[in-house]
């Protein structure tokens, strides 16, 4: 079993940072691919940055150039930096793995276990 306990959300002006952390049990942690996914009101969840246990990355179009995702596989954690934050990027931030792929997925049907989430707020 994967518990997954992110942290790091806040309220922020528009063009602010957060850093958000995302801190994984699991001896195996360094095999999981790992991913940060969205959910702002009223709207479905969708996926924001993914990475394989290599390090590889993928983005949504949306925060690309703008957020980092990275890995610390010493530590068990995850982390995405958010850099020129907007109001649109204004959600409920959750990190996900998976211990059935190596390679990161921007598909959630791809992720076994999820955290319960932290809230980012971006006012204008």
């Amino acid at each position: 079993q994967v518990q997954l306990v992110e942290s790091g959300g806040g309220l922020v002006q528009a063009g602010g940072s957060l850093r958000l952390s995302c801190a994984a049990s699991g001896r195996t942690f360094s095999s999981y691919a790992m991913a940060w996914f969205r959910q702002a009101p009223g709207k479905e969840r969708e996926f924001v940055a993914t990475i394989s246990w290599s390090g590889t990355t993928y983005y949504a179009d949306s925060v690309k150039g703008r957020f980092t995702i990275s890995r610390d596989n010493a530590k068990n954690m995850v982390y995405l930096q958010m850099n020129t934050l907007k109001p649109e990027d204004t959600a409920v931030y959750y990190c996900a793995a998976s211990n059935l792929r190596r390679t990161g997925s921007s598909r959630q049907d791809d992720y076994q276990y999820w955290g319960q989430g932290t809230q980012v707020t971006v006012s204008s």
